[in-house]
């Protein structure tokens, strides 16, 4: 069979003040008609980098050799995208391949509608009358399973649903019957049941369109239930290429045997928390968070009706346990955890944090005064986005020590460094990374920074909000290491919101399960993740795709035969 995709010994480098630096080195790939291949590594291992070659999409600072043929040379003439000129690589744009990126809030343009944004590759390649283009725009919305196609088709990005914009996103890839699309990252912005939506359409979209998938992701998961073949790349070269079932039972190189071990099985013993009996530990003192019915509005726009994001929610968090706040984007998760920070007012009901009640402004401000002493130092907070919550203009020990210089004003300079120094060690950062800014650490590394800061006053309670979903799948596994231990140690106790039950299942004591504002679902972890009762909870559970090609192939196949159609 003739390759779509063929690329010979490609290296990539960028000019910088300092030199090239090499991005690609010496890698070969090719991509069969109707296949899917996983691109799969660590952030910087250059799997971006090689995609955007494809499309001719590198910026002008980078230098190439090599050669990237798109074209099967029987239908389409083979033809090297590195030297076809700029007419050439508009022309091979959405007919011969295109691109689907990892955000679509970005990939859209917030002031056309998602109808124009979709006819628009069309009127480029001078495709159709105006009529024509919208009707295909409606019925590419239709097939790609956007509800209500004939008026969605003139709705604006902000007016549709995450996983809504990324059908639409596809929708624009296939609308010009391209053979290949390059799937940079496409599921790691959405929720479980939403990625297994997209999951499905990328599938779709080689047994109903016809295309080939080169799928860039560092998600095992969506290896094992999308990939054919699978190439790992690490430092800018192709250290593994195989056939997924192989690539997965019997691993060759040490590094894609490392990226394998780093990811969480859900339904596996061996990576669960390891947890005390029932009864140990907190049983018996008083707890540390109490939510009792649980409300928390948000008041509408122009006098506008109200938005209830938490509806009558109650829950409790004991000393020394990690509570696991799991369910979508929207679900109100977030929001619980801003409440209990003391971030977000309570509209009804009774919250307790600390012995604190924080019904009013005013109790809210007593959690929060900074005086030595007080429950403000009690309370840390792990935020999703680690580049984002550190001041670019701090170094790392100043954000780490800005919590004990505002709330220990009786500790001297020096016995901050010393504190800074002492918690630096316990999140396994090098001493010399205090004196670099947060530009200059990796996305592991800031994580770990703001685990520090986040311990700087011994709190006896942490809010961490998804902090490893910006990860890649090895360094979270350290920082969920990291977390384990530095809570054994310290018996902090832990509100941890996420929407991957893999990470719940490896950090929580127990789960509550959230759904539209209410808790669906609360118990232990293994009685909630192994024999839930919810529907909403089993429907979580079954989007999650495992990093087992095997078990996967086989829950698709049972849930097929459930629905009365043939498995995939």
């Amino acid at each position: 069979m003739t390759d779509l995709l063929r690329i010979e010994d490609l290296h990539i480098s960028f000019s910088t003040d300092a030199g090239p630096a090499p991005a690609v080195q010496g890698v070969s790939l090719s991509v069969e008609p109707g296949e899917v291949l996983a691109l799969v590594g660590e952030s910087g291992s250059g799997k971006t980098v090689t995609a955007k070659s494809v499309l001719g999409l590198l910026p002008p600072t980078a230098a190439t050799s090599g050669r990237v043929l798109l074209g099967d040379g029987e239908t389409d003439p083979a033809e090297d995208v590195l030297t076809a000129p700029a007419g050439r690589l508009r022309a091979l744009r959405g007919t011969r391949a295109a691109m689907v990126f990892q955000e679509p809030s970005t990939a859209l343009n917030p002031v056309f509608t998602i109808g124009w944004q979709l006819a628009e590759g069309l009127r480029a390649h001078g495709r159709g009358t105006r009529a024509e283009r919208r009707a295909l725009a409606v019925e590419m919305l239709d097939r790609v399973g956007i509800p209500e196609p004939e008026r969605r088709v003139d709705h604006y990005p902000h007016q549709l649903s995450g996983g809504q914009k990324q059908r639409a996103v596809i929708a624009m890839a296939l609308a010009l019957g391209t053979r290949l699309i390059i799937a940079d990252e496409p599921t790691t912005a959405l929720d479980v049941t939403v990625q297994a939506e997209i999951l499905e359409l990328l599938h779709r979209c080689r047994t109903d369109f016809g295309a080939a998938v080169l799928l860039i992701t560092h998600n095992m998961g969506v290896v094992a239930d999308l990939a054919d073949r699978v190439a790992v790349m690490r430092q800018g070269r192709i250290v593994e290429n195989a056939p997924v079932r192989r690539l997965f039972a019997a691993p060759t190189h040490p590094y894609t045997r490392e990226l394998l071990s780093a990811v969480p099985d859900f339904g596996n013993p061996a990576t669960a928390r390891a947890r005390p009996a029932p009864g140990a530990d907190g049983a018996g003192q008083a707890p540390v968070v109490e939510a009792t019915g649980l409300v928390v509005e948000y008041p509408g726009r122009l006098g506008g009706s109200s938005f209830r994001a938490v509806d009558g929610v109650g829950f409790e968090i004991r000393p020394g346990e990690v509570l696991g706040l799991v369910g979508e984007s929207g679900s109100g998760k977030t929001t619980i955890g801003r409440a209990v920070a003391g971030l977000t007012g309570v509209s009804a009901g009774l919250l307790t944090v600390l012995g604190e009640p924080l019904g009013t402004g005013r109790g809210r401000r007593r959690l929060r005064r900074a005086t030595a002493g007080s429950r403000a130092g009690q309370i840390g907070f792990v935020f999703q986005d680690p580049a984002t919550s550190f001041n670019p203009l701090l170094t790392i020990a100043e954000s780490v020590g800005e919590p004990l210089t505002v709330h220990r004003r009786d500790l001297e300079a020096r016995a901050v460094r010393a504190e800074v120094e002492s918690l630096l060690d316990s999140v396994r950062l090098p001493r010399g990374h205090g004196a670099r800014y947060p530009h200059e650490l990796s996305g592991g590394e800031r994580q770990r920074a703001g685990l520090a800061r986040a311990l700087a006053l011994r709190p006896a309670l942490v809010i961490a909000d998804e902090p490893t979903s910006a990860l890649d799948v090895s360094v979270q596994a350290r920082v969920l290491e990291l977390f384990a231990e530095l809570q054994r140690e310290r018996s902090f106790a832990a509100l941890f919101i996420s929407h991957d039950l893999a990470v719940i299942e490896q950090v929580a004591d127990r789960v509550a399960v959230l759904h539209r504002g209410r808790i669906v679902e609360s118990g232990t972890t293994a009685e909630v993740l192994g024999s839930p009762r919810a529907d909403y909870t089993r429907r979580l559970i079954s989007s999650l795709p495992l990093p087992d090609p095997e078990r996967q192939a086989r829950r698709k196949n049972l849930t097929a035969l459930d629905r009365g159609s043939p498995g995939p």
